[in-house]
């Protein structure tokens, strides 16, 4: 059964993909913790002053010190961004991309199994989509962890728009209709 690798590696694939997202997130991040302390310290602070119509410790503030406050709340906030660009970037790119394509894989293996073409036809679907996720996904995997930007290209989107392509070729050459007569 040619889908059957197609199978056995898009389950594994997802697995893979679905784990090593937060695993990446706790521990090539760990920054985001005191970033998410450092806003909410600035943001309360600011809210307490303008709650305490600017001042503190029953003193009120001069218009450098509520500019200072007010610059701290939005470097506060700006470093909070920058300490999740990074996971956004897996979330939005390798981790939904690893996901989909390992659930790719999976219908694909299987429809493979329904589908009669020649096997030369079978053999390159099966093969564009593997090698299309992992030029894909698994290149763009290794350019957020590693830095391994190199592989990351059109090859990887090419080969899984051309699986699909191939795919939708052999199941329009191969799925027999089934004609119901009275």
């Amino acid at each position: 059964m040619i889908g059957k690798k197609n199978v056995v590696f898009g389950f594994i694939y997802l697995m893979f993909s679905a784990a090593l997202g937060p695993y990446v997130i706790n521990n090539y991040y760990p920054d985001l913790g005191a970033a998410q302390a450092q806003k909410q310290t600035a943001l309360s602070r600011l809210q307490d002053l303008r709650t305490n119509q600017y001042e503190e410790n029953l003193e009120p503030l001069s218009v450098d010190q509520i500019a200072r406050a007010n610059t701290d709340g939005i470097l506060a906030i700006n470093k909070l961004n920058n300490a999740r660009a990074p996971i956004d970037n897996i979330k939005a790119r390798p981790h939904a991309h690893g996901n989909l394509e390992a659930m790719l894989n999976i219908v694909a293996g299987l429809a493979l199994t329904f589908i009669a073409v020649s096997v030369w036809l079978k053999q390159l679907v099966s093969w564009l989509f593997i090698v299309g996720a992992l030029t894909h996904s698994g290149g763009a995997y290794l350019d957020a962890v590693f830095g391994i930007g190199f592989l990351v290209g059109p090859l990887g989107p090419i080969l899984v728009l051309l699986a699909l392509l191939s795919a939708g070729i052999a199941a329009w050459m191969g799925l027999q209709s089934s004609v119901v007569k009275d």
